[in-house]
């Protein structure tokens, strides 16, 4: 228990640095939520999204799942979609995932992972569109690295596919999509797709 409360006194020390920097800065953070981004990424501890794009509070809306993934019936991630579109208006949505993924590894790696094998067979999917690129590759590691990619790729497209993104392209609002993926090796983002209209 005295880990846990840790937690507490760090964060108490966290909030007075902050406030000695800017006595206002909760004051006005509390103030409004007006974000350009909105992070679709994957639940690791090791992929923060407002620290790799070096964005304070209030610049980033976040939803992370296992190995960022989007599926058309996931109304989990499809409520949070829309009120970043329609009520934050966000100009850019990215769809980040990581080499490295343990999500990704696990989906290829034939081991029994129980209930979360049902989220892996969306990467799966990803798998079988992919099969003769994939298997072509004999490194195991440079073949997750490839689907990590191809995952990325895949979802941003869902993401164009929703009705909340297409329904906003087709009002003439500016929304970019964005799939990008991140290196835990050297902190970079590298994007794979990128989309700003029905037409493209």
């Amino acid at each position: 228990m005295g880990d846990f409360k840790r937690i507490f006194e760090r964060n108490r020390l966290w909030a007075e640095k902050i406030k000695e920097i800017n006595p206002e800065y909760f004051s006005e953070l509390s103030k409004q939520q007006t974000p350009e981004f909105f992070w679709i990424g994957c639940s690791d501890s090791r992929v923060p999204a407002n620290q790799i794009l070096d964005l304070p509070p209030g610049e980033v809306f976040v939803h992370r799942n296992i190995a960022n993934v989007v599926v058309p019936s996931d109304l989990n991630c499809l409520s949070v979609l829309q009120y970043a579109v329609e009520v934050l208006e966000v100009k850019h949505i990215l769809v980040c995932g990581h080499y490295g993924c343990g999500g990704v590894l696990a989906s290829i790696d034939g081991e029994d992972h129980g209930l979360i094998d049902n989220w892996l067979q969306h990467i799966r999917y990803v798998y079988r569109l992919h099969k003769d690129e994939l298997d072509a590759i004999e490194d195991t590691s440079a073949r997750a690295d490839r689907l990590c990619e191809l995952n990325v790729i895949e979802q941003t497209r869902n993401i164009c596919n929703t009705t909340i993104v297409k329904n906003r392209w087709k009002a003439g609002k500016e929304i970019a999509v964005h799939g990008v993926v991140y290196s835990l090796k050297n902190g970079i983002l590298n994007e794979m797709i990128s989309q700003k209209s029905l037409t493209e």
